[in-house]
């Protein structure tokens, strides 16, 4: 088994070049390398080792609650302690107000060393931006303290049987109650991570369900804070049904839920559940993203570990071609896959990009979770029989990055939100934004390309047939601008030499790859 290393060094190269891209008024790389120093050590030390236990021993749903392995309590446990869950919530309810470029750095390394219990941990800065952003004042001061503190954890609850991308099939109802607990929850949930744990005491659910008639829509959907216990300690009719076996994360539990007149709080106002919801949503896309990210950067560390120091034909793994072509592959999906959530993460709190937000969120949930399942599966062909064994455990890696295509909105429904919403919604600001972030980092001739296809979409009533190659076209374009980037700053890498080949290795690929994105885009429609 090759450890775990938290990729620090790469990380803040990373957040100084490409987070930063964007009109960020403040940057301290010495407050950067504070926060992320301690937390590699707990990563390396505590969190990975626990890993291990998640994957081999697993959840179990014993008495109505579900139990989790103890070298996950654990980790936890150190994590909640040295104060993390607080790293991005508002100093004024207990947490430590950072930007989320450095929560991203956290949750990139947190998800390299233990996706399963990342995953489990990672709603809840997501949930707080959603509390902070619609709740009221009272919401806000009860709620924000006690999940910055670690005592609670949060989930978000849409999926439903019959209803998981179409959330217009939202069966699970609130009803309007007079007195202190104004509303009620009844309903199912199917596929909710961390449903119900042994981590926390207690759980703050939030629930999408209809207030308004049948047939109404996304329209009649609100979204509701549902917790596990109400105030004196006793359980809330919220309970864990069914906990589903997975090809992967083993460790973090996914859960059918049944509400059965659950108390629930309005967040938001009333039919806007959706709106509410996707401020959650589009925050654990970029997790999602970031997870993707860190499988990449992990399959690439073992891959590169192992071929430097087996011999093959006389030399070592890494002096073959075709090896060296893998290893390059994967360690430039990672580096670029980084680069690309820090621009997103840099402009995330400017009111000016968020136009670029909106467009890059979908592209970086797809790039970065299909790089994150390239990496873990050319890590693989690189061990040879040793890849495919349990003993270097880069088949986990792969088995755990491969449902990051499908949870948070399939890669599918992202690229069609792109071919349609985002390249036509308020006369495509979104794509313009995109289109400057691109030819201001210098990709001049991806641009030319990438909007060239564009107008093709735009000339046609339908363009969803071309919506994958679109997204694929789209990503090219986008690597071309971070590693335009990336290759400028190359001086300041923690490895200039290795960047600029590996700059090299992708500018050499690139124009092929373009082509073949336009042409595919062409054959397509």
């Amino acid at each position: 088994m090759i450890p775990f290393a938290a990729p620090t060094d790469w990380i803040l190269f990373s957040l100084e070049t490409a987070a930063t891209a964007g009109p960020q008024s403040e940057w301290d790389p010495e407050l950067a390398r504070a926060v992320l120093d301690p937390f590699a050590r707990l990563a390396e030390e505590v969190i990975a080792p626990a890993d291990l236990a998640a994957d081999h021993e697993g959840c179990c749903l014993e008495g109505g609650r579900v139990r989790l392995p103890p070298a996950m309590r654990t980790a936890y446990r150190a994590y909640a302690e040295q104060g993390w869950p607080a790293l991005s919530l508002p100093e004024r309810h207990g947490g430590q107000g950072l930007a989320p470029p450095l929560q991203g750095a956290v949750t990139e390394i947190f998800a390299g060393a233990c996706h399963a219990l990342q995953m489990v941990a990672g709603l809840v800065p997501g949930a707080a931006r959603t509390l902070e952003r619609f709740g009221t004042l009272d919401q806000q001061e009860r709620w924000l303290p006690r999940l910055a503190s670690g005592e609670w954890l949060a989930t978000m609850a849409l999926t439903e049987p019959g209803a998981g991308s179409d959330l217009s099939g939202v069966r699970t109802r609130a009803e309007a109650e007079t007195g202190a607990a104004p509303w009620r929850i009844s309903g199912e949930k199917i596929f909710i991570s961390g449903a119900d744990q042994d981590l926390t005491e207690r759980i703050l659910h939030l629930v999408l369900a209809r207030t308004g008639p049948a047939g109404s829509g996304t329209r009649g959907l609100s979204l509701f804070l549902v917790p596990s216990h109400d105030e004196a300690g006793q359980r809330l009719p919220v309970q864990v049904t069914r906990l589903e076996e997975k090809m992967g994360l083993h460790g973090s539990p996914t859960c059918q839920m049944l509400f059965e007149s659950a108390t629930a709080e309005l967040l938001g106002p009333e039919g806007e559940g959706l709106r509410a919801m996707f401020t959650l949503m589009n925050h654990a896309r970029l997790d999602v993203a970031l997870q993707g990210v860190a499988h990449a950067t992990r399959a690439s560390h073992i891959a590169t570990t192992y071929a430097a120091t087996r011999i093959q034909g006389g030399r070592p793994l890494a002096g073959h071609p075709d090896v060296r072509r893998m290893l390059d592959t994967a360690e430039a999906l990672a580096l670029g896959g980084r680069a690309l959530c820090h621009v997103a993460l840099g402009a995330l709190d400017c009111p000016q990009t968020a136009p670029l937000v909106d467009f890059l969120t979908p592209v970086c949930k797809v790039a970065c979770t299909e790089a994150g399942i390239e990496a873990a599966s050319l890590a693989i062909q690189v061990l040879g029989g040793y890849g495919y064994l349990r003993e270097y455990r880069v088949e986990q890696v792969w088995r755990d990055a491969r449902v990051t295509a499908i949870y948070e909105g399939a890669n599918g429904i992202h690229a069609l939100s792109l071919v349609t919403r985002l390249l036509r919604h308020a006369e495509g600001a979104a794509a313009e934004a995109f289109a400057r972030f691109v030819g201001d980092s210098g990709a001049l001739d991806a641009l030319a390309v990438w909007q060239e296809a564009r107008q093709q979409l735009l000339a046609r009533p339908d363009p969803a047939p071309a919506a994958d190659a679109f997204m694929q076209l789209t990503i090219e374009t986008a690597f071309a601008a971070v590693w335009a980037r990336l290759e400028r700053a190359a001086d300041h890498a923690p490895d200039p030499a290795r960047l600029r080949a590996l700059a090299a290795f992708t500018a050499a690929r690139r124009p092929a790859r373009l082509r073949y994105g336009a042409e595919l885009v062409t054959v397509a429609l």
